[in-house]
């Protein structure tokens, strides 16, 4: 008992307060996996408290931290929702960390992308392919497939997140896996190209790299379209996004309302209105695909790649892909031993 209470005293004085000027502001939800450089929720939070009046700190967890934290706390909850990759938000429903509920606009969510009962449901999709720091190659030739990352000429210029711990690492090994001939059954073909690619000396964060990449300390990075999106259009970087020849993949990333959290209500108005008119604005006007199909402005979507090239990236079954994941960051590991 006294083990669970410090773990949940050390928990929320860790996330109940962002630091702003060296001032402490207290939390009035908690949101686990919510990092203001990944999918602009520095915006949304900002947006989250202008309209329902929550101040909601930033968390820079990953998936799969975000997870294990669920499941440490369980007895004793600090977190009122959670944001993952698919396959985590799948787990932590199987796991009996999350509460079932159907937000406003819930209709409106395609039938795949959402847990029949609630516990998790898709909020915006990324799609997985190269942002490139076109200055940080220093004039070396911007790559246009996976195999071409596994060039000398790239040696020490490749980053993607650890696929042991962070979700859109999976994804990516997901992505190169199927593009290279395997399946959510096979991994083989996936684990030798990342086999091969450590002779290219690639460097492996935990967490979120997108500043990193801007700074052009990692020039090449496995990572999603908004980020590159955001670079391009936002921050004004000479950067490009390249979905690979051989194939990609589109992920979603899902909600959840933490089981006996400790402020349920706010917990399900955050989630209403991370699926509203304008909560979802926040997503399309970052460049993610919001999951309502009407949400997209004209404007935004006339900055992504041309509808050829996302051709090249498909849905899998994402349920399989949950159900795998375990098996497949223990391969990953031993491999990379």
């Amino acid at each position: 008992m006294l083990k669970q209470r410090v773990v949940k005293w050390a928990s929320a004085l860790a996330v109940t307060a962002s630091v702003l000027g060296g001032q402490a502001q207290a939390a009035d939800a908690i949101c686990y996996n919510c990092p203001p450089q990944w999918a602009d929720w520095a915006t949304q939070l900002k947006v989250i408290k202008e309209e329902l009046g929550y101040q909601v700190p930033f968390d820079n967890k990953n998936s799969g931290q975000t997870l294990s934290q669920l499941l440490a706390e369980q007895n004793s909850p600090v977190a009122d929702v959670a944001y993952y990759g698919v396959s985590f938000g799948i787990t932590a429903a199987e796991k009996g960390v999350t509460e079932s509920y159907q937000p406003a606009n819930w209709e409106q969510i395609p039938d795949g992308l959402k847990d029949p009962q609630g516990h998790w449901f898709t909020i915006h999709s990324g799609t997985l392919g190269l942002f490139v720091n076109v200055d940080a190659l220093d004039g070396k030739p911007v790559p246009q497939r996976w195999q071409d990352l596994l060039d000398p000429v790239y040696k020490g210029m490749i980053g993607y997140l650890d696929p042991s711990s962070a979700f859109v690492g999976y994804a990516g090994a997901v992505a190169i896996n199927g593009a290279l001939g395997g399946d959510l059954n096979n991994f083989e073909p996936g684990l030798n190209f990342l086999a091969k690619l450590q002779e290219n000396d690639p460097i492996v964060p935990k967490q979120t790299a997108y500043a990193r990449v801007l700074s052009g300390e990692i020039p090449i990075m496995l990572d999603y379209d908004f980020n590159a999106y955001r670079a391009k259009y936002k921050d004004g970087a000479n950067v490009q996004f390249v979905i690979p020849e051989e194939g990609s993949v589109v992920v979603p990333y899902v909600m959840s309302l933490v089981k006996n959290s400790p402020n349920p209500e706010k917990g399900r108005k955050i989630l209403d209105f991370v699926l509203s008119d304008k909560g979802q604005s926040v997503w399309a006007n970052a460049f993610l695909r919001p999951v309502r199909p009407d949400a997209m402005p004209e404007d935004v979507k006339a900055r992504f790649l041309p509808e050829s090239d996302y051709a090249r990236a498909v849905a899998v079954d994402y349920g399989r892909m949950a159900e795998v994941q375990s098996r497949f960051q223990q391969q990953y590991l031993d491999r990379m031993q």
